[in-house]
C-alpha cells in the first residue's frame, strides 16, 4: 500500500485558549484537527492534575493535526502567535498517511 509523507503537529495549551488556537489553525489553512483533554502531567512548574477542577480554566487540551509538509510554516506561525504568551508545548514529527488528499 502506498503511503505519503506528512507532518503531525501536537499542541498542548490551556483549555481556555483552545478556540483562539483552532481559529488560528483554520486561518493558516488547516482543514482538520482533533482536540483531546489532557488529564495531567508535569513540566517546568511541577506536577498538576485535572482531577478536582470545577471549571476548565486551569485545564489543558491537546490539539493534534496532520498536514502536508509544505503547510507547516503557516501552521507554526499561526499557532506560535497564540502559544507564545501562554503555557503550551508544540511538537512536530514526521508521519506517513494513506490518503494524502485528505491533508
Amino acid at each position: 500500500m502506498q503511503t505519503h509523507r506528512a507532518k503531525r503537529v501536537e499542541i498542548t495549551i490551556e483549555a481556555v485558549m483552545q478556540s483562539r488556537l483552532t481559529d488560528a489553525l483554520t486561518k493558516a489553512g488547516v482543514t482538520g484537527y482533533t482536540v483531546l483533554p489532557v488529564l495531567g502531567g508535569s513540566g517546568k512548574s511541577g506536577a498538576w492534575s485535572r482531577s478536582g477542577q470545577v471549571s476548565r480554566a486551569s485545564g489543558m487540551v491537546q490539539v493534534v493535526c496532520i498536514i502536508k509538509p509544505e503547510r507547516l510554516d503557516d501552521l507554526l506561525g499561526g499557532a506560535f502567535a497564540v502559544v507564545e504568551r501562554h503555557i503550551g508545548v508544540v511538537s512536530v514529527s514526521d508521519c506517513d498517511v494513506l490518503r494524502a488528499e485528505r491533508f
